[in-house]
């Protein structure tokens, strides 16, 4: 009488677009407030930053906590930043909260900043490719010359 209909397990989870296959389910990385790590990071899983990296970071979703601290590049689908960032940031989402300090060029889809955010760097917002369009060979105009008049 007082229970809760049963979430499906997909309910929670963005749509998939036709432009990106789905997301395959990765357990989600901690870096703690204690641990320091020098030397790139690479998984397609989600990971939450609260430590300092010395490297590149190549993930599916970063979380950067407040006490959390990047220095090198950053490339994911998405990423929010509370701490710091000294580097360049590649991701279709990029989120700038109000205590984020980010020095860097950020290449993005969409990016939303907070009031109080430091940025310092460019944003470049990704283009779509232009369509190719092949050039079709310029037509040669018909000529028509004057027929020349008889002399009488």
């Amino acid at each position: 009488m007082f229970s809760k209909p049963a979430k499906s397990p997909t309910s929670n989870r963005p749509e998939a677009t036709d432009s990106q296959p789905p997301r395959k389910m990765i357990a989600a990385s901690l870096i703690a407030e204690n641990v320091s790590v020098a030397g790139d990071l690479a998984t397609d899983g989600d990971v939450q930053l609260d430590g300092a990296v010395r490297g590149d970071l190549h993930v599916g979703r970063l979380t950067i906590g407040e006490t959390g601290q990047v220095e090198g590049a950053i490339e994911a689908e998405a990423v929010d930043v509370r701490g710091r960032v000294t580097g360049s940031i590649t991701a279709q989402e990029v989120r700038l909260h109000a205590s984020a300090m980010v020095t860097g060029d950020i290449t993005h889809t969409q990016l939303a900043i907070d009031a109080g955010a430091r940025f310092e760097g460019r944003s470049l917002r990704f283009e779509a490719p232009a369509p190719v369009v092949a050039e079709k060979p310029a037509r040669e105009e018909s000529r028509v010359e004057p027929v020349p008049e008889a002399a009488e």
